[in-house]
């Protein structure tokens, strides 16, 4: 069974026009309680169903120790999203309600290897030599969290020192609270700088910036 219905599928197809190269869609799943992983393989492989250039590859966590290392995951459900190289693109967690938006706008870009960044934020990025790694604590019915998740992983694409991860709170509370998460979206940003909200590209660059200082 469909999970995207016709109107939704006749939409996205529009959109991975865009697409110019294929994007490897890693997913990371446990036969050890592990809620949402058959739903997280399905939502990719339906995408994958919509466009050829996307390439999806299914590892255990526990049996496929090594990749699982290469690409730094350890939780269940995870998928890493590459293009030409790896970016930094990472979910911790189902991408689901709000979350799907992000998801396929994520594959784009890493198609493309481009954002819509702005060239000051780009510069910016350019001259970062701390490497950051930027949680985006998300729950899927926030309206303005895949505002922030687009935001760390537009910054981790435009950046070779920027890891941006979706982390679906709901889903992993150990680590929502170890970071004190009461509200999303939440950023926590090299266990040393934390803000919330949606924030202007402008106000997110900065924020995420300072833990470089």
């Amino acid at each position: 069974m469909a999970l995207l219905s016709e109107e939704d599928q006749k939409f996205l197809k529009g959109r991975f026009q865009d697409m110019n190269r294929d994007v490897r869609v890693l997913v990371f799943t446990s036969e050890n309680d592990c809620m949402f992983c058959d739903d997280t393989k399905a939502i990719i492989n339906e995408l994958a169903g919509l466009e050829s250039r996307i390439k999806p590859e299914f590892y255990d966590i526990d049996k496929d120790k090594a990749t699982a290392e290469e690409f730094n995951i350890t939780l269940a459900p995870s998928i890493a999203i590459v293009g030409e190289k790896d970016y930094g693109i990472r979910y911790w967690g189902i991408p689901s309600g709000y979350e799907f938006s992000s998801l396929f706008e994520d594959i784009i870009d890493a198609s493309t290897g481009r954002t819509d960044l702005s060239q000051d934020t780009i510069q910016k990025l350019k001259e970062l030599n701390t490497d950051l790694t930027v949680y985006v604590f998300v729950t899927p019915s926030c309206p303005y969290c895949p505002i922030a998740v687009r935001m760390a992983h537009k910054m981790a694409l435009e950046s070779d020192h920027i890891t941006g991860i979706m982390v679906e709170a709901q889903e992993f509370l150990e680590l929502s609270q170890k970071y004190a998460v009461m509200a999303v979206p939440k950023m926590v940003v090299n266990d040393k700088i934390e803000f919330e909200g949606a924030l202007p590209e402008e106000q997110f660059v900065k924020q995420v910036l300072q833990a470089a200082d």
